[in-house]
């Protein structure tokens, strides 16, 4: 059975990573895989409802793949990295302030942290020959849930914000990727091959408590947490191609929310919880989507020839609104 890819093949084919550009597909392949006039009180990081802001992506539109973000309508697209590796899967920090990201720029796939103007990237992971990816920030920003090959295969590690204490939670034979910690900092949602197929476990933040949450024959990647912490949405090809659906946080209510023909993929919530962004190729390439919770209101909020991918959407920048 073919198995369902990151826009680099980091975790499904470890440890190697595609450094192509048709490699960027989600690919399950084949069969298988603003406000009032009055002055808002500060936001705090990691509470619900969040106030929206700025939704970060990836894309080749300028011939290799960079960060890129946008407005929550689409508007103002700017690139962040301009950098000539590989620049993949940002990670909003609760606060808005910083986007952690992967990028093959040291020769092999790092975790780095830039500032949410693009300024100051520095380099997390440092582990020469082996590949990090998939950040993920804590509900407090004290840490980041990453997936690395450092031991042999992938498996799911915390540090600290600032790149120390990178401890490994999962140890098993299987490949464990695609880690999302939830809104309240008490689960960490991810991927595991374990049972025999992709499925989306969630464990404890030590890593303890591993559980299956999706059970199907089908294969279930790429989890994101709710803002309230109830629900995660996730791809699934049980339909026969990709599509976005949610479920409770215990696995229970899976509802298939996207219901098209074409490839679905890469859910990420609104901060105020009333919204996904997603990322479809139901216009012949990978754009990115904007749909209501319930799975109503569909807009497209970019239009290129390039591939539009690994969407995350962050909060207003707590440190500028202080300002």
């Amino acid at each position: 059975m073919a198995t369902p890819a990151h826009p680099h093949g980091l975790a499904a084919r470890a440890p190697a990573l595609s450094r192509t550009r048709r490699a960027a597909s989600i690919g399950i392949v084949g069969a298988t895989l603003a406000l009032a006039l009055a002055p808002a009180p500060p936001v705090r990081a990691g509470t619900f409802p969040g106030v929206n802001g700025p939704i970060a992506f990836q894309t080749d539109r300028d011939g290799d793949y960079e960060i890129y973000v946008m407005n929550p309508d689409g508007t103002g697209q700017t690139n962040l990295t301009n950098d000539a590796a590989i620049d993949a899967w940002p990670s909003w920090s609760p606060d808005g302030s910083k986007i952690a990201f992967y990028t093959l720029r040291d020769g092999d796939y790092e975790i780095y942290v830039m500032n949410s103007d693009g300024s100051g990237p520095a380099n997390l992971t440092n582990t020469p020959g082996a590949n990090d990816g998939y950040p993920s920030w804590s509900a407090d920003g004290s840490k980041i849930a990453f997936g690395s090959n450092r031991d042999g295969n992938f498996e799911i590690y915390t540090m600290n914000a600032d790149g120390s204490g990178q401890l490994r939670l999962t140890d098993n034979a299987a490949i464990d990727a695609y880690p999302s910690w939830s809104s309240d900092g008490s689960k960490i949602a991810f991927v595991s091959v374990r049972d025999g197929n992709y499925e989306i476990y969630a464990m404890n933040p030590d890593g303890s408590g591993q559980t299956n949450l999706t059970n199907s024959a089908a294969i279930e990647t790429i989890p994101n947490w709710s803002p309230d912490g109830s629900k995660i949405a996730f791809v699934t090809n049980r339909d026969g191609n990709n599509e976005v659906y949610v479920m409770n946080a215990d696995g229970t209510g899976q509802v298939n929310l996207t219901n098209h023909a074409s490839s679905d993929s890469w859910p990420s919530w609104s901060p105020d919880g009333t919204q996904i962004a997603f990322r479809s190729m139901r216009d012949g390439n990978g754009e990115a989507y904007v749909v209501d919770s319930d799975g109503t209101g569909l807009t497209r909020l970019t239009t290129n020839p390039g591939d539009d991918l690994s969407l995350a959407w962050g909060p207003q920048d707590v440190s500028r609104s202080r300002q």
